[in-house]
């Protein structure tokens, strides 16, 4: 069951890699219009299978709550925080599912190699995210813990959706479109309407349009699929290799440039996937 989930893992991994790079493309748009028109376009493309959303209301609540909040909590983070720091706090999700699935599941203990893992991922994100300049300020305080908020609330929607009654992972197109409309309305009720955005180009509409198909998109579906198949004490580990991958797409596309600090990051972040994913190599099943 753990080697099953993996495939699943490492496509969301590789679709979330391309977000910075996408967001940095639209950072001229609003960003909660950004998130709405992704997600509504994410939900929207997966209407065919709407036969297969008949889920109990409580799994609709998780699901929209795990979705709709971690972006509300982190754009908001983004807005009352500095981006470095703010990011920073958010990559906390990984290590905090780590550390969260013994209370989700009593029966899982966590190994010395699952929190050092976790820990030498978090450590080399530090690294790649902050290139070595980080500044904490009281004055912020609202911001990072609305950082924070956002990096629990995926930690627990990540969790929750292995502990809920099976539902198929083609119901995750509920949980985006309904978190997009709201998204949506949320940015109609701040005083914005659609005729007072910047015109969009042909290349925003591509930005907005891939990223409602990959990292916003098919990553969701990939990631609850990895989440209900495998162990998230692995998975966790494995998640800051997405920090890794964003650094590398920028560093390709987007013409950024790799320094002795991201490398150091990324030597952390591989090592601290190698451990904390041991059992993989073992022969536990």
């Amino acid at each position: 069951m753990k080697r099953r989930a993996i495939p699943y893992a490492f496509t969301s991994i590789i679709l979330w890699s391309f977000l910075a790079y996408f967001g940095a493309s639209l950072r001229h748009l609003p960003q909660l219009f950004v998130i709405g028109f992704a997600l509504t376009l994410s939900g929207g493309l997966s209407l065919f299978r709407a036969r297969t959303w008949k889920i109990p209301f409580k799994t609709l609540l998780v699901g929209i709550g795990g979705i709709f909040g971690y972006h509300f909590f982190f754009f908001s983070a983004l807005h009352h925080a500095p981006a470095v720091e703010a990011n920073l706090i958010n990559y906390l999700w990984p290590l905090l599912i780590v550390l969260l699935t013994p209370l989700f599941f009593p029966g899982s203990k966590l190994g010395a190699h699952h929190i050092t893992g976790a820990i030498l991922g978090f450590l080399g994100a530090t690294l790649v995210i902050t290139q070595g300049n980080l500044h904490f300020s009281p004055a912020f305080l609202h911001g990072y813990l609305l950082a924070f908020l956002a990096a629990f609330t995926w930690a627990c929607y990540s969790l929750a959706t292995k502990r809920l009654p099976p539902f198929p992972s083609s119901a995750v197109g509920a949980f985006c479109l309904i978190s997009g409309i709201l998204s949506l309305l949320i940015f109609s009720f701040q005083g914005n309407i659609l005729p007072t955005l910047p015109e969009l180009t042909s290349r925003d509409m591509l930005n907005l349009t891939l990223t409602g198909i990959g990292p916003l998109g098919l990553a969701f579906f990939t990631w609850d699929a990895a989440m209900k198949r495998g162990d998230p004490r692995i998975i966790g580990s494995l998640t800051y290799l997405t920090p890794l991958g964003s650094t590398l797409v920028l560093v390709k596309l987007g013409g950024y440039s790799l320094t002795q600090i991201s490398a150091v990051g990324m030597a952390a972040i591989v090592s601290g996937a190698f451990v904390g994913a041991i059992d993989i190599f073992s022969h536990k099943r």
